[in-house]
């Protein structure tokens, strides 16, 4: 669900307002209004102050066009964006997937510094053109800087900023791989980061200037985000050299066909103390999966002379993968067919195993060394629900569209920046 308030449309893109928006909104009206007061003393103070509100407001109209320009680049090339989002650090364009090559992603970075730096030139033009120290004058002056100042942080060479997406561009096509080019920019990001907390520390503790702290938030705001980009491309990564056979588990239960369902009631299902699998085979050979849906909708009567053979769906019917199957696919499978479990084939058409979002979850956490227990695997399994905040789902899909081209962004934070 999408935080904040909706507030409209622009260009048929849903815009939202974060509630930390408000915060931002008061602590550049008073400080341009306490500013503005300082330096013209003979302006009433409804002018101060309702300059300075309107340079707050106007500084996230040229936000919303910042992300605006990303935007409208990223639908040229055919690229969903679900969202536009104000909020404390500024604006957030929440962008489907990536560009199909570094080259177009480098457009998509470069459009938000192109609109800000155009700004800053319009409205310096105008600024020339209204009476010198004139209200209207200063207003618009300042709304010139500020989208300079917008343009030249964001080009920073660092993940989540704009200069960090042009990093990463540029290493992707210098390197051949989009994961290269992200993990260059997150790290860039992260040192760029713990500099500007560093500094804003140190400069606190020898000035005493509570404003300088704020460099110190847009540091650590920086630093949570690149390690965010940095985390999840691990994931996509590690996803991607995992294969069916890697994650699949053999929790399954292997019956005769010809028996009767009367039998199989008393000898398997009235035996087990949870939810089973069971495939039939007969003469050697598998049958097919057990439908237990089938098997309630029949009444007891006939469970005397059908048998199992009656209520198998057979394995070109049901969802299956071969062995041999990248786990991302698997994934995407289950996810979009709303499974509960898939089945992988051996290359002899035989039932290897079968794979459900515990089995996923336990062979990530393998890859990457990461300890999770069999309770919380059999949770995931009972549940059929991944953990929260692991979104599997999506970054299974952005690393699927990766196996070919290379060009998926490892998206679950959207994109921030600003």
């Amino acid at each position: 669900m999408q935080a904040g308030w909706r507030i409209g449309t622009i260009f048929g893109i849903p815009l939202y307002i974060d509630p930390s928006w408000l915060i931002i909104l008061g602590i550049f009206t008073f400080a341009n209004g306490y500013n503005l007061q300082e330096a013209y003393p003979q302006w009433k103070l409804v002018t101060v102050w309702g300059i300075g509100f309107s340079i707050a407001i106007l500084l996230f109209a040229s936000v919303l066009l910042h992300e605006l320009g990303h935007s409208l680049v990223a639908r040229s090339q055919g690229i969903k964006v679900s969202s536009i989002t104000l909020f404390l650090f500024g604006g957030i364009a929440s962008i489907d997937r990536e560009s199909q090559t570094p080259g177009l992603a480098f457009q998509v970075a470069i459009a938000g510094p192109c609109v800000s730096i155009i700004l800053f030139g319009l409205l310096n033009l105008l600024s020339y053109l209204l009476p010198a120290l004139s209200p209207a004058e200063v207003l618009v002056a300042h709304l010139a800087n500020i989208n300079l100042v917008l343009a030249l942080f964001n080009l920073i060479p660092g993940l989540p900023l704009d200069g960090g997406q042009i990093l990463k561009a540029a290493v992707w096509k210098l390197k051949g791989d989009r994961f290269q080019g992200i993990h260059w920019a997150a790290r860039t990001g992260q040192i760029l980061g713990w500099a500007a907390i560093i500094f804003s520390g140190l400069s606190y503790i020898i000035t005493s200037e509570p404003g300088i702290l704020w460099i110190g938030l847009l540091g650590w705001f920086v630093l949570r985000n690149a390690s965010a980009y940095d985390q999840i491309t691990n994931l996509q990564e590690s996803l991607l050299q995992l294969t069916a056979a890697d994650a699949m588990t053999r929790e399954f239960r292997v019956i005769d066909a010809d028996m009767t369902l009367r039998q199989f009631a008393d000898d398997y299902l009235l035996q087990a103390t949870q939810p089973e699998v069971y495939f039939a085979a007969s003469d050697g050979r598998y049958r097919g999966l057990v439908s237990l849906d089938d098997f309630r909708a029949l009444e007891r009567s006939e469970w005397e002379t059908q048998t199992v053979r009656s209520i198998v769906k057979p394995l070109d019917a049901i969802e299956t993968v071969e062995e041999k199957t990248p786990l991302v696919e698997a994934i995407e499978r289950i996810e979009s067919d709303k499974l509960s479990r898939i089945t992988v084939l051996s290359p002899a058409g035989a039932v290897a195993g079968i794979i459900d979002r515990g089995d996923i979850v336990r062979a990530m956490a393998q890859k990457l060394n990461i300890k999770i227990s069999e309770v919380q695997i059999k949770r995931i399994k009972e549940e059929g629900i991944y953990p929260p905040g692991l979104p599997i789902p999506a970054i299974a899909s952005a690393a699927a569209e990766s196996v070919p081209t290379q060009t998926k962004e490892p998206l679950s934070i959207s994109k921030a920046r600003d």
